[in-house]
This record gives structure tokens, C-alpha cells and sequence, in this order.
């Protein structure tokens, strides 16, 4: 026994020494010590707060400045933006004479939305403030096209874009000027290709003539940037088929940045038909290996992420959901939580139910103590929202201190929220890949974060499918917390309830909304779209999640409940179709009169 220990001792010491040594390089190291200009360097620490390197960002910023094709793979929340922004500003801003607006476009970010385009925008407008002469700039859909061809025909420098306005300019704008484009950044391109623009992106990359094959930028010889080599960027928190083929077409002989060994051992065994990357030994920062391949591997999450897991049968769903929150803001004083939903109609409901609802726990005095449920700050964010409101709904909740976002997964990719504590996934993400993407909301930079995801008990399987990622989640200590509530003002019963949904405090609240719901038709009509929208939504998984996900195994009735509604499931999909088919009509008639109007004016 005593040799074991003294073994086990002697190879704990090994590791240590490992790590204290990869530590200490790690440490020693500066962003001036990559070779980043030394006035970037300052905008760094005064503008942003950075000052010392990530680790990704130490790996890949010599290397992108090195002028190689590269692709990033790391977990969300490690500093990828500033990774390939840095080297961008730092080659431009080396120009003599200084690049002008008239020369066009240099760098080309491509994005999946439209929140994560303003971020990453209003990051370069805070990296060039001694770099005046390096325009930036950005195109979006829902933005009004004649004011970004009247930006593009002045000049942008670093242009930020989502794929299909940018190729809309690409097809239609003859004044945007690319003749000059040295950069092709595809950032957090799974979720890009995830959303169906992958022939965008192939057409784009035609246009642009910047596929493998072709990785010269096509300009004007007599340019005095004619000579330099296009060079493209592929970051993503995780691998695919789908990035798999991005980087086949786009990338030539990529250094692989943020794979760990076992990682790259696994990519070495497909796509031999590829070939290999080159190592550069000359940088030992530098991964190398072959490029890559369909992954159903682990997936990396941050290590200081604590997730877990709370099984609530469908009834119980929405009162253990307000019970937790309810829990979480009162037991810290400042709270950021992101709350993921399924669809945009369900995120409209419990924003309108979390933002009226008030409760006394007492109903004796219920009259006297009616207060606010949740006190806290509450935005929302969907699809539906006009961009001016979902960048409000943006800025304000990274500004606060303590608040609530209901959204769907238009918050799940690459944004930025500092200090957000908690993640509660209400619903299912579906793929385990929109799962990682959806906890790397918190824990990012090394800052501690949460996660919780919904579970009912029939979906227990759905764990099993995380597992073969390398996700574990622990078990969410759901009874402790409602027992803890209950005990706060209302009478504790002597006998045992059997289930959840018995548990004094659960019937109380489930009560409580029940009747604010039936007495408040304005959240009434919303609960019943959410209802319906969110059994559609529950009915579209696809693959391996349809076996799991069984819109057959839904008790409606609970369902109802869930949505804190006491009518039968019938009754509300005849309300609903009403309501429908008065929507139907109206527009219908809105048109009408809207052609009568046109006819006499023309």
C-alpha cells in the first residue's frame, strides 16, 4: 500500500510539473510578445480590458499574423474575436502611406446573426480608436439596403456581415469595392452553416475567387496591394461535416489551432483523401495535423462550468421554472440569467407572465401582500423582434448588473454578455451541439458559470446522447429548494406528498397562476399561441431525437397545465383556429383596401 501511494505521489508530482511548466509559458506571455504593434496592444488593455492573452489567443494570433490559412477550434467564451481581429488591425494599420477609405475592403467577417454582427463591430470600433484611417463597418438583414450601399460606395476597410445580404451587395451593389481583400473570417461558421447558407457561402466564395484552388486574391495588378495572398479564417466551437467541406473549399494546408492530441489522433484516421497540414516547427505555438473530419467526439466546455440537470414531470414545468429563478435572484444579489426557449411565441408568453404576475403566499392576506414575483430586470429577444429592439434588448442587458433574457437561440451563438452567472435551457436544445452552444453564454474568460437543462422524464435519454460528447450533468437538488420555499409562509402539511407536482408548494403556486392567467385575457391569448407553437416545435425533432422526443408520448392535458391554462386541449386549438382565421381575414381585408387606395392614387 505504502509503494502505491508513494507511486501515485510520484506521478501526481509528474503532472503538476507539467502543468506548472505550461503554465509558466503561458504566463510569460504578452501580446506585444506575439508581435502585435505596441499602440494595439495598448488600445487592448485601455479599451477592452485584456492584459495578458488567452491561451487561444496565444496560439492563434502568431499564426494568423504568419499569413497561414488557419482554423480554430475552441470552446466559446476563450477570446476567438480578438484572436483574429488583432492580427487584421495590426498588418493594416502597417501600411505607409495609410490605407484610405477609397482603396475598399480588406477584411471580410462573415457571421450567422445579426446580434453577433453589432458585437463584434462595436469591438472593432473600440480596437481602432488610435486607428482612425481603418474604417469598419457592417451589412445585416433587416437593415435598409440604400444606407449600406451608401456606406460600401464610401469605403469600409473591415467590413462585418451576415451571408445573404452580403451576397445580395456581392450580386447587386457595383460601387462595393473587394479588389483589395486580403481576409475571408468565418466566424463561428458551424451555426453559419447550420442556418442553411452554405450554397451562399460557396457563391460568395466564387465571387470573391477565394476557394483553395484560386486562394489569390483577384485584383487590379497595379494595385500596390497586388501582390499580397488572400488568407482565410475558419473559427468554430465545434467540428462537422458541414465546416468539414467549408474548409475543404476555402482553406489550403490550414494550421489547426485549439485540438488537444487525442483530438488530433481522431483526425488523422478520416479524410486521408485531404492530405496532411504542414507543420511549422519554427513556432511552437503551432498545431498541426490533418484537416478535419465529421466529429461525433467530445466537445470542449469550459472546466469551471458546473451543468446539471432537473427532471420535472410536463404539469410541474412552469411553476418549478418560476420557483427556480424565483430562488436564484433572491439568493444572490446581482444575477444575470439567460432562459432558452424552443419558440418565439413561448419567450412572448413567460416574458408578459414574469413581468405582470404578483402573489401573497399567504391567501389570507393575499389582498393586502400581493407582490411582484420575480424583482428583478426582464428583456426578451427573438426572431420576430425588429432589429432596433432586439439591439436594445442587447445593449441593456450587458449594461445591467442583475437581469432576466427570455430568447430563443438568437442569443445561443458568439455573443458576448459579461457576467452572466446562469443558463436554464427550459427547452430542449435538440442537437448536442446547439447544447454546448448554449451554455457557453456563461463561464467564458475563466469567470465561474452554471448551467441548468429541463428535462422530462420520459426524455432521460437525451443525457445518454450528451454522454457520448463528454457532457455530464449532475442531478439538480429540485425537492431541497422547494421544500426551502414552501416553509417561507405557507403551512407545512404533515402528510408526505407522493410526487412533485403534490408538493404543497407547487399545487399553491400552480393555483395562483391558473387564475391570473384565466382572469387576464391579454396573457390568456398569448399562453394559448405559446401552447400550440411549442407542441409544433416539440414535433419537428429530427434523426435520433425523434426517438427521445415523442410528440406521442405528450399528455396534452399536462401540456395545458404547463402554459398554467385550465381549459381542455380541444378548446384551446378551437380558440386558437378562431384566432387564426380572424388574423387571416383582417390581413386579407388590410390588403384589400390597401390595392383601393394604390388604384386611386395611381
Amino acid at each position: 500500500m505504502a509503494e502505491e501511494k508513494s507511486a501515485k505521489k510520484m506521478e501526481d508530482k509528474k503532472n503538476t510539473s507539467k502543468l506548472s511548466s505550461s503554465e509558466e509559458v503561458f504566463a510569460s506571455c504578452s501580446f506585444s510578445s506575439l508581435g502585435l504593434d505596441s499602440k494595439l496592444c495598448d488600445q487592448l488593455k485601455e479599451r477592452l480590458g485584456f492584459d495578458v492573452p488567452t491561451l487561444i489567443q496565444a496560439q492563434a494570433i502568431p499564426v494568423i499574423i504568419s499569413g497561414r490559412h488557419v482554423l480554430v477550434n475552441a470552446e466559446t467564451g476563450t477570446g476567438k474575436t480578438l484572436a483574429y481581429l488583432a492580427p487584421v488591425i495590426h498588418h493594416l494599420q502597417m501600411y505607409d502611406p495609410r490605407i484610405d477609405r477609397s482603396d475598399g475592403t480588406f477584411a471580410l467577417v462573415l457571421v450567422p446573426t445579426r446580434e453577433l454582427c453589432m458585437q463584434v463591430y462595436e469591438i472593432l470600433q473600440k480596437m481602432l480608436h488610435r486607428f482612425h484611417w481603418i474604417v469598419p463597418g457592417y451589412i445585416m438583414g433587416g437593415e435598409k439596403r440604400l444606407k449600406e450601399k451608401a456606406r460600401l460606395r464610401k469605403g469600409i476597410s473591415i467590413l462585418v456581415a451576415t451571408p445573404g445580404r452580403l451576397l445580395d451587395h456581392l450580386r447587386n451593389t457595383s460601387s462595393f469595392l473587394y479588389m483589395n481583400l486580403r481576409w475571408i473570417i468565418f466566424d463561428e461558421a458551424d451555426r453559419i452553416l447550420e442556418l442553411g447558407f452554405g450554397k451562399d457561402i460557396e457563391e460568395i466564395l466564387d465571387i470573391l475567387g477565394s476557394r483553395q484552388q484560386s486562394s489569390v486574391a483577384k485584383d487590379d495588378s497595379t494595385s500596390r496591394f497586388s501582390n499580397v495572398q488572400r488568407q482565410n479564417l475558419l473559427l468554430s466551437a465545434t467540428l462537422n461535416e458541414k465546416v468539414n467541406h467549408l474548409a475543404q473549399i476555402s482553406l489550403g494546408n490550414p494550421v489547426l489551432i485549439g485540438l488537444d492530441d487525442k483530438k488530433v489522433l481522431q483526425l488523422k484516421t478520416c479524410n486521408e483523401h485531404m492530405g496532411s497540414v504542414e507543420s511549422d516547427a519554427e513556432n511552437e505555438l503551432e498545431n498541426s495535423g490533418d484537416k478535419p473530419c465529421s466529429s461525433d467526439k467530445e466537445f470542449k466546455l469550459p472546466a469551471q462550468l458546473v451543468q446539471r440537470c432537473v427532471q420535472v414531470p410536463c404539469g410541474a414545468r412552469l411553476v418549478v421554472f418560476l420557483s427556480i429563478l424565483k430562488h436564484l435572484f433572491e439568493s444572490e444579489a446581482s444575477q444575470k440569467i439567460v432562459v432558452f426557449f424552443s419558440t418565439c411565441d413561448s419567450v412572448d408568453f413567460h416574458y408578459s407572465l414574469v413581468t405582470d404576475f404578483q402573489w401573497a403566499q399567504s391567501s389570507e392576506t393575499e389582498a393586502e401582500f400581493r407582490q411582484m414575483f420575480l424583482r428583478c430586470k426582464i428583456f426578451r429577444s427573438h426572431g420576430k423582434m425588429k432589429n432596433v429592439k432586439r439591439r436594445e434588448t442587447f445593449q441593456a442587458f450587458k449594461t445591467e448588473k442583475s437581469a432576466l433574457l427570455l430568447s430563443t437561440d438568437v442569443a445561443a451563438r458568439g455573443l458576448d454578455f459579461p457576467k452572466v452567472r446562469f443558463i436554464i435551457q427550459y427547452d430542449s436544445p435538440g442537437e448536442a451541439t446547439e447544447y454546448v452552444h448554449r451554455v457557453g453564454r456563461t463561464a467564458r474568460l475563466g469567470e465561474k458559470g452554471e448551467s441548468l437543462l429541463f428535462l422530462q422524464p420520459a426524455e432521460t435519454d437525451y443525457l445518454q446522447d450528451l454522454e457520448k460528447h463528454g457532457v455530464l450533468l449532475r442531478e439538480y437538488p429540485l425537492l431541497k429548494l422547494l421544500d426551502g420555499l414552501s416553509s417561507h409562509g405557507l403551512k407545512k402539511h404533515v402528510k408526505k406528498f407522493v410526487t412533485i407536482e403534490m408538493h404543497p408548494w407547487v399545487l399553491s403556486l400552480q393555483k395562483a397562476l391558473e387564475t391570473f392567467i384565466s382572469t387576464t385575457p391579454r396573457i390568456k391569448k398569448l399562453a394559448r399561441t405559446a401552447f400550440w407553437s411549442w407542441v409544433k416545435a416539440y414535433s419537428t425533432h429530427r434523426g435520433e431525437l425523434k426517438r427521445i422526443f415523442m410528440v406521442q408520448k405528450l399528455h396534452l392535458g399536462h401540456v395545458t397545465r404547463s402554459f398554467a391554462l385550465k381549459e381542455q386541449p380541444s378548446l384551446v386549438n378551437k380558440s386558437n383556429q378562431k384566432e387564426f382565421k380572424k388574423r387571416k381575414r383582417d390581413e386579407k381585408e388590410k390588403g384589400i383596401s390597401k390595392k383601393r387606395k394604390f388604384a386611386k392614387k395611381s
